[in-house]
């Protein structure tokens, strides 16, 4: 459905997007995962046909953004940051002029808006002027108008920016809601939204893709087969992390926390190596006392870091 192949934008001297290449399936939400200034903005412009490329193509729906933008803004619904609202317009009235925009036959159009308002949860105040709307509201009105003309491709960028947590919960579900009829893109640096509403993960940093992926996929081949959360007691700190750091297949040990004698560590293994019960036999073996054992998931907080720590912190301004 989106296809993206060695695709860089350049303003003057700054490169904002240098080669990048992916493809998004139909019916997946994909998250563009990346710090301020990586160049996710950027590449939602591109394939919204907001600016061309410098280099590259990018097709989507079957059509390039640069050869044929008025087919392909017939087929992608987009939600900036900020929702392209008009404040003096009433809801309603101002889905309908969003519809006729975008070529939805009078006929049907009366329709069209009861469905999105009901689909978005902002029947009850379509009445309202949306100058008087909260900003939750005001958000999934910003998502009502980027459906109404039911659109192949949804292009999200920073959907629950600025919103409180209910807020949050209500669009991450209206967004899941909507894949399989709609292929999506949701821009964010909101780790967890990725987590809960993404099947697929495009991280980028200083305009270049570092991963693409699954969560799963990353989590797993990132850290290798897997690490482990160790609490033990009846020894001291150093000496038992020097043992667990002597066990074969052991790549790492950090230590987390003391509580009451007892010391937690996390352990870390090679690709492809199981060493739970090596780490187990090593604590009892030295007499101390093993009071937990078991595998921890990698978050993508923890790939996110990893994958961008070359990034420094305050690095450009948004792209």
């Amino acid at each position: 459905m989106i296809k993206v192949e060695g695709l860089t934008k350049r303003y003057g001297r700054n490169v904002a997007v240098q080669g990048i290449s992916f493809e998004v399936e139909k019916g997946q939400i994909v998250g563009f995962l990346g710090p301020n200034g990586a160049g996710k903005t950027t590449t939602m412009r591109i394939l919204t046909c907001f600016m061309p490329p410098t280099q590259g193509t990018a097709h989507v729906a079957g059509f390039d953004v640069l050869e044929e933008p008025m087919q392909v803004k017939k087929r992608i619904g987009y939600l900036p940051e900020n929702p392209p609202v008009y404040p003096e317009m009433e809801v309603e009235e101002y889905l309908a002029f969003v519809g006729r925009l975008k070529g939805i036959p009078s006929a049907e159009l009366a329709k069209r808006v009861d469905e999105v308002a009901e689909r978005c949860a902002v029947a009850d105040v379509r009445k309202k002027l949306i100058a008087k709307l909260s900003k939750g509201y005001r958000q999934r009105v910003g998502l009502a108008q980027a459906i109404i003309h039911n659109p192949d491709v949804l292009i999200l960028d920073e959907p629950t920016a600025g919103l409180d947590p209910k807020q949050i919960h209500e669009t991450r579900d209206l967004i899941r809601s909507l894949a399989g009829e709609h292929t999506i893109i949701l821009s964010t640096h909101i780790l967890p939204e990725v987590e809960q509403t993404c099947d697929h993960v495009v991280i980028i940093t200083k305009g270049r893709i570092v991963a693409t992926d699954s969560v799963q996929n990353l989590t797993s081949r990132l850290r290798g087969q897997e690490a482990v959360a160790v609490q033990v007691s009846g020894g001291e700190e150093p000496v038992i992390r020097q043992r667990l750091e002597q066990v074969a297949g052991v790549s790492r040990v950090v230590a987390r926390d003391t509580h009451n004698g007892v010391y937690s560590f996390e352990v870390e293994s090679l690709p492809g190596k199981n060493v739970r019960a090596e780490v187990a036999r090593a604590v009892v073996e030295s007499g101390w006392n093993l009071s937990e054992l078991r595998a921890v998931a990698l978050s993508l907080e923890d790939v996110f870091l990893e994958l961008t720590a070359t990034e420094k912190p305050g690095e450009g301004d948004k792209q």
